[in-house]
């Protein structure tokens, strides 16, 4: 059986990264622990440029400000089905907290995915070296991160990225058309 990092153990993985951390988001729904009060907030009506929620945000933030300043990119592609959950209506809204820190994400419908053969899976690519694929329970949450070397399996997933970062939308542009004001 393989053995999956905890969250302390994948956090870590970032401290190390050199050139790219790359991520493949492909689900509608994460129940992640800390994200219920924040998720409550926007619900009621608060947004990402609220100085509550951009408190929570910052330690993520000032991370991802740090390893951009550092020349690093950080990448993602949301791969989303519309129209779009509440929790990826959320994550839209916090993407721009995300990109001003330095982060580039962008979008990709969940019939043009299938149509590019891209897996259901979400993964973070770090420096084309290895992955970090998360693995998921019952309710969306995280149940840990599996971490694959294997250069064939990297290989399938840098291919999966070229593709995937190709054909999405960058977040201005996809929220322009898709942010609920």
């Amino acid at each position: 059986m393989t053995e999956l990092l905890d969250a302390v153990q994948f956090r870590a993985l970032f401290d190390d990264f050199a050139h790219t951390a790359w991520r493949l988001e492909a689900r509608d729904n994460y129940t992640e622990p800390g994200e219920d009060e924040p998720l409550e907030r926007f619900r009621a009506g608060e947004r990402a440029d609220s100085p509550w929620t951009i408190e929570w945000f910052r330690s993520w933030a000032e991370a991802v400000q740090r390893w951009t300043g550092e020349g690093k990119r950080m990448e993602r592609v949301r791969v989303v089905t519309e129209p779009l959950t509440e929790y990826i209506q959320w994550e839209l809204d916090l993407a721009q907290l995300n990109t001003t820190a330095g982060e580039d994400i962008r979008y990709l419908p969940r019939t043009r995915a299938r149509e590019l053969e891209l897996p259901d899976e979400d993964f973070w690519l770090f420096d084309s070296r290895f992955a970090a694929v998360l693995r998921f329970g019952d309710n969306d949450v995280r149940v840990g991160v599996e971490v694959i070397d294997d250069p064939v399996e990297v290989l399938r997933r840098c291919q999966w990225r070229d593709i995937a970062w190709h054909y999405a939308i960058p977040y201005r542009d996809y929220a322009r058309i898709h942010m609920q004001h």
